[in-house]
């Protein structure tokens, strides 16, 4: 029998009913489609609020993974309901969405927790989070069949974030995989003061310099409640050769319900092996 988690956010985050699902992920999809980027397209940064929110964002950065295929994918989420130290990733067989279960990869997760002390198998973190759980149905739409590794960083410090990357640079040294960092930027601002935030993080971003955006967390000079994940897999892509970035899309929820005076930030971008 295999242990499976069950879907936390859906009805809420997205749609529970497979069908229509499918058809909103769909048609997301097709209203994002442009110009790939050049180069061989190895991550992302995604949003992850609900998909009335963030769901156009989020899909202008999947609609260009459309017709690729990865051995595994690693989606990096930070934890909003429960704190704990070190990092968490899902001891079980997959995951479970509307639109059917994703296997976990269990080689690369064994390897993962093998290296360092501070990431374990275990459900901490997983248990409500939706920050991992929102990327499933586009990676299912997208890619087809998958397996995946979900991580949950209980804090995101510094040294956290090296030492994930440094494991997830040795595990799939010899893999064509995908990581995605799930994260939403500026929380609660007015529409103009997110604006001058989330421009910090979107040069960080484009510039591929985790190092700028990793201060500039530490220092609180911007927000992301996903900032050591992005940090994490952009200093582990460059491990693993990425060599650009480009920032695909910006928002926030300000452009999607008109209500300016608190609204979130939304990033897509993707990461790039060109040489």
């Amino acid at each position: 029998m295999s242990y499976v988690r069950h879907p936390a956010v859906a009805g809420l985050f997205y749609d529970a009913d497979p069908v229509r699902l499918d058809r909103t992920v769909s048609e997301l999809l097709q209203e994002s489609r442009g110009k790939r980027p050049g180069g061989r397209l190895v991550g992302l940064i995604s949003p992850h609020a609900g998909y009335m929110y963030s769901g156009s964002t989020a899909a202008k950065g999947y609609v260009l993974l459309e017709g690729l295929k990865f051995d595994t994918v690693v989606i990096v989420g930070p934890s909003h309901r429960e704190f704990f130290n070190g990092i968490s990733i899902y001891p079980g067989d997959g995951f479970l969405t509307p639109l059917g279960e994703v296997p976990i990869d269990q080689e690369i997760r064994d390897a993962l927790v093998s290296i360092s002390s501070s990431i374990r198998s275990g459900e901490s973190g997983h248990r409500a989070e939706h920050s991992v759980e929102v990327q499933l149905p586009f990676l299912q739409k997208v890619l087809g069949s998958f397996s995946f590794v979900p991580i949950v960083m209980g804090n995101q410090t510094r040294l956290l974030c090296d030492t994930l990357a440094e494991a997830l640079a040795r595990s799939l040294l010899d893999r064509n995989a995908l990581l995605v960092a799930s994260s939403d930027l500026s929380h609660y601002h007015s529409y103009d003061t997110a604006l001058s935030l989330d421009r910090q993080i979107l040069e960080d971003v484009e510039a591929f310099d985790e190092n700028s955006l990793m201060m500039k967390l530490e220092q609180q000079r911007v927000e992301a409640c996903g900032g050591g994940p992005m940090v994490t897999v952009m200093k582990a892509l460059k491990k693993l050769g990425a060599d650009a970035s480009n920032v695909i899309f910006y928002c926030n929820s300000g452009d999607v319900t008109g209500e300016k005076d608190a609204v979130v930030g939304y990033l897509s971008a993707v990461f790039l092996r060109t040489n």
